[in-house]
Parts: structure tokens; C-alpha cells; sequence
């Protein structure tokens, strides 16, 4: 995620210099907090923001708070994870739900924030939870936007309420809460025309649709790539029509993240959820905790592992599991893994919420994803028996499968390589008759396993 890049950076290496320290003097932590208060002032988070984070982590490093179990050095790195948690929001902020259906939720924000796009991603996601979306196109304004929020509707088989040559929004939005509920619809999202903040027209007209509709929530789009600016649009749009919810968009197009880390403090309202990407599946809950960990080079392995058994086959997994305990492992199996893990999400997010991680070394490690889809060609490019049975793959047959992939004999050769190496990882970690070897998980740093 490029939100933070550059800030997550700078606090890795300062908390690092104060980890090791066995004692934490005045002048080691004034150093610390500059270099905090220069990393979070450069990511655009607000001043008084910054100004009020870093006191709070010099009264505790300097109070009570620096315990004997830990060295002073951890205590005072604990304190910074704890206090940028607070920073974040806390805890996680779910949306609520009306007691009688439906539950109405108000997109608002200004024009270029995503909001069209959030509606539909908020649609798909309620939709796993067996809820019943409608989509409501209350942008009369921007050219288009009704047909784009059509559209997306189709994309994801989600019905949307629009009223042909009608231009006023607060007509719309009160039509559309009588068609949902004769359509048995429960969940409502409204997107709502952008419009800046200082436009008072614009501006009462939200007050007008929040009073026809009577939303359950109002939920304010925030591009993060806006920067400092958004904490200005945060604190207008919280005082008229005032919200709820903060929904960050744009998350993979900003290296700076100030918005995320200013918005909760200046409004009082949390960040629900996070949105990067334009796939319809890239929006997830916003973890304060979470993303501290990540920002602080500890990993996010709930995430990680949330993400993975969201994208991860049962019965498939169960059919790979069955070939590890007999010892077989086929080219079929080694290109199922490779698309469970491309279906992730881009290699280098997945990386980055793995503890000990950074932005840096994964751009040294030049992680390519279209090595995935080259990779995928290749396999696909061979016949059931050659994935089966590998070892018959002669010179002729490299070549066919070279032409047949649009690849040259050596990346074959390459890839053939890489799934013998693997096939031997799997034999040392399953040893005999199917169980773990534990000799060779502790030998590949893997001993904190259950096994």
C-alpha cells in the first residue's frame, strides 16, 4: 500500500535507533519526537495533530508507563504503537444497521472522491452478509454519473433506483427508500452529487436529502491523495450535513497518508473503511491497530490471513492438502498455489503485511506480478500429462511450450526449475508417511508453527 510509504519509512528507522536502548534519557527521546514530529509534518498530517501525538508519547516515555518486563527502549516503542492506534481511531468502526429495514447510508464528499465507485464497493460487501443493496443515483449534475452507477449496478447484479429526466436529488432519494421497501431492499446507498464545501446551495441540498431520506449514516468520501485539504472538507462536511463515518479512498495513489492520520482527530468521526484499486473488491474495514502495525514495520498477519482465507478455495485446498500426505506435488498444484496467491491481491501488499517488512526491501526484491501471468501461460501452455508427469518434458516438448506460451526455451527452463525446487521444499517439510518434518521447519525458520 503506497499510503504511508515514505512516513513509514522515516518511523521505522527512529524507533529503531531507541529499541535496543537499555535506558531512555531526555535528550534520546527529544530526538526521537523531532524526528516523529518531521516524519508526520512531511505526510501532510495536521500540526496541532502532530503537536498533541508527540506530547502525549513524551508525557508517558517520561511517567509510569516505562514497565520492567520490557527494556525502557520497547516500552517507549510500545508507546508509539499505542498512542498512532489512538491516532487512527482506536478501534474498528463498523457500519450500523436500522432496527426496521431499510438502513440508509448517504455518500457524500466532493466531486473526483470516489464516491460513485464506494457505493458500489459498499453494495458488494453488505451483499456478503446476505443483505439485499440498492443503489441510488442522486448525482443529476455530473454528466454520466447516473449511467457509470447503472453501470457498476450491472457488474454486480445489484439493482439501482433512478428517475429518468429528473433533476432533483431530494425527489429521488425519497422515491427510492418507498421503491426499496416495496422491493424488499434493506440496505441503501445513496451517492450523492460532489460539490465543494463552501458552496452553500450545494451544501443545504444535503441537508434537504438527509431530512426526505432520514439516513441511517452519513458517510464522507476522502481522497487521500488531497492531502492536507481534506481535513478542511472533513470539518465542513461535519458540521453541515455532519457524518458519521470517514470511508479513505485512493489509498494505492498516495505516499503521504496525512488525511488518515488527521481525519478522526479534527472531526471526532472514525475512519470505517479503507478503498484502494479500481476492482470493486478492493475496499476492506479500517483497523486502526492494523495499519499502526503496518505503518511501525510489525505486519498485519489478521489481515494477511483474513485475505487469504477470502481468496482461498476449501475444496481445493483440501485436494492439495490430500497430495501433500501422499508425497505428490504435480506442476497442477504448484500453478493452483501461484493463483491463490496472485488472487490476493498485488504481491507487494501481501508482502508488506508480513512482520519485518518494509517499502524498501520489498523494491529491492523487485517483486514483478506479471511473472505470475508468465508463469501461468507457461503451465497452461503443457499437457495434462506433462503437468502430471514433469520429467517427460524433453527438448521438443520446451520448445512447443515456449511458442505455445509466446516465451523464450529458457524462461521454460526457468519456470521448471522453480517447481522442482519447490517440490523438493515440500518433500524436506513433509518428510515420511506425510507429516510435518520438524527438523526442516525449524531449519527454514518456520518453528513457531503448530504442529
Amino acid at each position: 500500500m503506497a499510503l504511508f510509504e515514505n512516513l513509514a519509512d522515516k518511523l521505522q528507522n527512529t524507533i529503531k535507533k531507541m529499541r535496543g536502548q537499555g535506558r531512555v534519557t531526555e535528550k534520546a527521546l527529544s530526538e526521537m519526537n523531532r524526528e516523529i514530529k518531521l516524519a508526520l509534518l512531511e505526510a501532510d498530517v495536521n500540526y496541532k495533530v502532530v503537536k498533541d501525538f508527540v506530547n502525549k508519547i513524551s508525557e508517558r516515555a517520561l511517567g509510569q508507563d516505562v514497565l520492567e518486563s520490557l527494556t525502557p527502549g520497547q516500552q517507549v516503542v510500545k508507546i508509539v504503537n499505542e498512542e498512532l492506534v489512538n491516532l487512527l481511531g482506536g478501534s474498528q468502526s463498523k457500519l450500523t444497521f436500522a432496527s426496521t429495514p431499510p438502513s440508509i447510508f448517504m455518500l457524500v464528499g466532493l466531486q473526483g472522491s470516489g464516491k460513485t465507485t464506494t457505493a458500489g464497493k459498499l453494495a458488494a460487501l453488505v451483499r456478503k452478509d446476505s443483505k439485499k443493496p440498492l443503489l441510488v443515483a442522486c448525482d443529476v449534475y455530473r454528466p454520466a454519473a447516473v449511467k457509470q452507477l447503472q453501470v457498476l449496478g450491472k457488474q454486480l447484479d445489484i439493482p439501482v433506483f433512478s428517475i429518468e429526466n429528473c433533476f432533483e436529488p431530494v425527489k429521488i432519494a425519497k422515491a427510492s427508500v418507498e421503491f426499496a421497501k416495496k422491493n424488499g431492499n434493506d440496505v441503501i446507498f445513496i451517492d450523492t452529487a460532489g460539490r465543494l464545501h463552501v458552496d452553500n446551495e450545494l451544501m443545504e441540498e444535503l441537508n434537504s436529502i438527509k431530512t426526505a431520506a432520514k439516513p441511517q449514516e452519513i458517510l464522507l468520501i476522502v481522497d487521500a491523495m488531497t492531502g492536507q485539504d481534506a481535513v478542511n472538507v472533513a470539518i465542513a462536511f461535519s458540521d453541515r450535513p455532519g457524518i458519521d463515518g470517514v470511508i479513505i479512498t485512493k489509498l494505492d495513489g498516495d505516499t503521504r497518508g496525512g488525511a488518515a492520520l488527521s481525519v478522526k482527530s479534527v472531526t471526532g468521526k472514525p475512519i470505517k473503511f479503507a478503498a484502494s484499486g479500481e476492482k470493486l473488491s478492493d475496499i476492506e474495514p479500517f483497523y486502526p491497530d492494523r495499519m499502526a502495525s503496518r505503518i511501525l514495520g510489525m505486519g498485519d498477519v489478521l489481515s494477511l490471513i483474513e485475505k487469504a482465507q477470502s481468496s482461498v478455495d476449501e475444496k481445493e485446498a483440501q485436494r492439495f492438502e490430500e497430495s501433500m500426505r501422499e508425497g505428490r506435488f504435480t506442476l497442477n498444484d504448484y500453478l493452483q498455489q501461484l493463483q491463490q496467491l496472485k488472487s490476493m491481491g498485488p504481491l507487494s501488499q501481501v508482502m508488506a503485511m508480513m512482520p519485518g517488512f518494509n517499502s524498501k526491501a520489498l523494491e529491492s526484491a523487485n517483486i514483478d506480478d506479471k511473472k505470475f501471468l508468465k508463469t501461468e501461460y507457461i503451465i497452461q501452455s503443457m499437457t495434462l500429462k506433462e503437468r502430471e508427469e514433469p520429467s517427460i518434458i524433453n527438448g521438443s516438448r520446451r520448445k512447443r511450450i515456449a511458442s505455445g506460451s509466446g516465451c523464450e526455451v529458457h524462461e521454460v527452463n526457468k519456470v521448471i526449475r522453480e517447481f522442482e525446487e519447490m517440490k523438493k521444499m515440500v518433500k524436506m517439510l513433509t518428510g515420511s508417511g506425510g507429516k510435518m518434518n520438524k527438523k526442516m521447519i525449524r531449519k527454514y525458520g518456520m518453528s513457531d508453527l503448530p504442529f
